[in-house]
């Protein structure tokens, strides 16, 4: 089971371009908080979990995903709508259903009193990721849920150009992600939680890839060029080896054009010239390791493509506003 499911993982990766792929790399739903909740209506959940990212499944039903500042959502039977947080929310079973629980951090669960309520709901389903709220009439609604860590600072490129709420119905979803899912939560056996997690990272990366594959998709310039036969390969030249020092004649050479026919392609697709990117993807990398590692600043800017520090520090404090060690200390002490 579990090497099926890392083989798909690495086929489903793979299709998506690398660029891509390094931007969801650090988003991971690994020890999710992940739920399954029977709700009868009428249901309302606040969510105030903070967790940056979340994602929502009815597995039978529907739900309505209303966010405090914009027009509520509806996702219907095999949908999934994607939030970004960590600003609070609501799911219910109409836009209009007052909530009743409100869910805190770790799946901890509060009644409209501010009562703790998290023990007396998941004993009566003896399991941890389980709950169910019974309301007046029939009809349940079977909700996935779970939430995503974004460890990775590079993924706040991807998180930048998605609405609040992505919704992208079943039909769009060409994966059986969400068969696997969906069989998945109805079981407990030993190392649920791994396969769940994995499950939760496929299901991002196939909603995902569906929404911008949208005939009304607008996606950043970096997915559309993707495909393209220059600029495509170009791309992950540059994400494969950032500190290679390279120039535009050499891309253009590595992908079979001219020096200015591929500058032009280039910077048409992405909105960006070949060097600006790649100084942009620099020092976004270096942006991450001074957040989670403890290598030093001249470490980090060799491994990312500059000289020494001082390089590293003279790049990054005009595009960050910082020096390298006054952004490590800022994150330090939040």
């Amino acid at each position: 089971m579990f090497q099926n499911l890392e083989s798909m993982s690495e086929r489903l990766r793979s299709t998506v371009m690398d660029p891509l792929g390094d931007l969801l790399d650090g988003v991971r739903a690994r020890s999710a908080a992940f739920c399954q909740a029977v709700l009868d209506p009428p249901w309302g959940l606040r969510i105030d979990d903070r967790a940056p990212l979340a994602l929502a499944s009815p597995l039978h039903g529907h739900a309505w995903v209303v966010p405090d500042d914009g027009p509520p959502v509806l996702v219907e039977t095999g949908g999934v709508a994607i939030v970004q947080g960590p600003s609070p929310y609501t799911v219910a079973d109409t836009p209009g259903t007052r909530p009743s629980v409100r869910v805190l951090p770790g799946n901890r669960l509060l009644d409209l009193d501010g009562t703790d309520i998290t023990a007396e709901t998941l004993q009566r389903t003896n399991s941890s990721r389980l709950w169910r709220r019974s309301g007046t009439a029939g009809g349940s609604t079977l909700l996935a849920s779970g939430t995503y860590q974004v460890s990775n600072f590079v993924s706040g490129r991807l998180l930048a150009v998605l609405p609040r709420i992505v919704h992208v119905p079943r039909e769009q979803i060409h994966s059986p992600i969400l068969d696997l899912l969906t069989a998945e939560v109805a079981r407990d056996e030993p190392g649920q939680q791994v396969v769940l997690d994995r499950l939760l990272d496929l299901t991002l990366i196939a909603t995902l890839r569906a929404w911008f594959a949208r005939p009304a998709a607008d996606p950043p310039g970096w997915y559309r060029a993707h495909g393209d036969p220059l600029v495509g390969p170009a791309l992950r030249l540059l994400h494969d080896d950032p500190a290679r020092p390279w120039t535009v004649a050499g891309l253009a050479t590595a992908t079979g054009a001219s020096r200015a026919a591929f500058a032009r392609r280039f910077t048409d697709l992405v909105g960006q010239p070949p060097m600006t990117y790649l100084t942009h993807w620099r020092l976004d990398l270096a942006a991450e390791s001074l957040r989670t590692s403890d290598a030093t600043v001249g470490a980090i800017a060799r491994q990312v493509g500059y000289a020494n520090a001082f390089a590293l520090t003279v790049a990054f404090k005009r595009v960050h506003g910082a020096s390298p060690t006054e952004f490590r200390h800022g994150f330090a002490h939040r």
